[in-house]
């Protein structure tokens, strides 16, 4: 199996009471985007919108080629590790850890570490896999 060409990953809590500082002072960090809902907040175009819900987004930066181990690893490194916390905050919220997969071509794969398989349940979040294909790739995306 060939190597992903490039992964995008985010700790990401939505709902609609949520209050961005309370997610950061529970979390112990602060978001790469937080906002209420009936805030506004820009899109990666720049466009600024309303959002329909509250939002708490942690981001790392892209790998290429892919490292999604990593990437989770450095999401949760600057948690408080409050285990605890983060899995009532998954509970009241929708919590989880977002990838974006960026394929460059056919048949490209990627792993994931037990231990960060553990880690992502240990929190009560769940894994949403976004998957580009190559012929798709749209760069305004990344």
């Amino acid at each position: 199996m060939a190597e992903l060409h490039r992964t995008a990953a985010c700790l990401r809590f939505s709902g609609d009471d949520l209050d961005p500082e309370e997610v950061s002072r529970i979390l112990g960090t602060q978001p790469t985007k937080g906002v209420k809902k009936g805030g506004t907040h820009a899109t990666p175009k720049g466009k600024e919108i309303v959002a329909r819900t509250g939002m708490w987004t942690l981001s790392t930066p892209d790998e290429s080629p892919s490292d999604l181990d990593k990437q989770v690893a450095a999401l949760f490194s600057v948690l408080d590790g409050d285990l605890d916390a983060c899995r009532a905050l998954a509970v009241r919220f929708h919590g989880n850890i977002f990838a974006g997969l960026f394929l460059s071509g056919f048949n490209e794969g990627l792993s994931l570490s037990p231990a960060k398989m553990r880690a992502i349940g240990a929190r009560g979040l769940i894994l949403d896999l976004d998957i580009y294909s190559g012929d798709d790739i749209d760069e305004d995306l990344a």
